[in-house]
């Protein structure tokens, strides 16, 4: 089983940035694929970032791309989504997720971001 808690997330101008942070316990993170997905309110949920289990695999979504980047840090057994340039449009709540093979079978709790115009 693994518990994830994500955190960093917080009120934001646009075009500032934030770092969320997703710290797992119960299991070593780096047997995981891991990503970041969002919901913002009356939306469903999309994805966001995912990183491969070795860490050399990255996918973002078009609208995330070039301003978002996902990594790991395993000796600390966190993942993290570096968001710049943040717009209005990204404002919802950044939800981090663990899968072992095919599907994300654990998420957190999630943590609420919120861009300013």
């Amino acid at each position: 089983q693994v518990q994830l808690v994500e955190s960093g997330g917080g009120l934001v101008q646009a075009g500032g940035s934030l770092r969320l942070s997703c710290a797992a316990s119960g299991r070593t993170l780096s047997n995981y694929g891991m990503g970041w997905f969002r919901q913002a309110p009356g939306k469903g949920r999309e994805f966001v970032a995912e990183l491969s289990k070795s860490g050399g695999v990255t996918s973002y979504a078009d609208s995330v791309k070039g301003r978002f980047t996902i990594s790991r840090d395993n000796a600390k057994n966190t993942v993290y989504l570096q968001m710049n340039s943040l717009k209005p449009e990204d404002t919802a709540t950044y939800y981090c997720a663990a899968r072992y093979q095919f599907n994300y079978g654990y998420w957190g709790q999630g943590t609420q971001v919120t861009v300013s115009s």
